[in-house]
């Protein structure tokens, strides 16, 4: 048993919580699809290292069951699209997030509401790799952009929109009013 509660892509969450035990490691970025899917076009991930470290604990509660807790440390380096010039731009992705596992997941929907931590429903497999590769993709900038961008913006689009003729103006037409000198009807 103790084997299969060490392993990372099943973990059973409350023997790792009561054993206090810790786990680390390190995954090819290009394992984690979703989050090697944010890359840049012409910089794949390829090899870039995920590190992660999961540690397990259980917290006394007064009058209760104790409760079970995983905290999870996770980083990476990818390049991503700069949503202004849409070149490759270098970010550090880093995350770190406490989870509290409770019995169900009407407990969890309930509680997560009320607290600051995330709430899960307990499970005797949790996929380590998938709750690392959601927290980095949570982890990643909305918008991200150079300070300076070091190519030009792209403009084409913008041109593209200028030059289309406004479809309200044949609608205009068709009711047999002239178009407005702004091309509007």
């Amino acid at each position: 048993m103790k084997a299969r509660a060490l392993d990372p892509l099943h973990l059973d969450v409350a023997a790792f919580a009561e054993q206090a035990a810790q786990l680390q490691g390190c995954w090819p970025l290009r394992e984690l699809e979703r989050l090697a899917a944010s890359a840049h076009a012409d910089c794949p991930p390829g090899d870039t290292p995920v590190d992660w470290q999961a540690r397990g604990e259980q917290r006394a509660v007064r009058g209760g069951a104790p409760q079970v807790w995983l905290h999870l440390q996770a980083r990476t380096a990818l390049q991503v699209v700069c949503q202004r010039c849409l070149g490759p731009l270098p970010v550090d992705v880093r995350a770190e997030r406490s989870f509290l596992f409770v019995p169900g997941e009407d407990q969890a929907a309930e509680l997560d509401a009320d607290c600051e931590d995330d709430v899960l429903a307990l499970t005797r497999s949790l996929d380590l790799k998938e709750l690392v590769e959601d927290e980095l993709l949570l982890s990643l900038p909305l918008v991200p952009r150079h300070a300076a961008c070091p190519l030009p913006a792209v403009a084409a689009e913008a041109e593209v929109l200028d030059e289309r003729p406004n479809p309200f103006a044949a609608l205009a037409a068709l009711k047999g009013r002239p178009p407005r000198p702004d091309g509007s009807a």
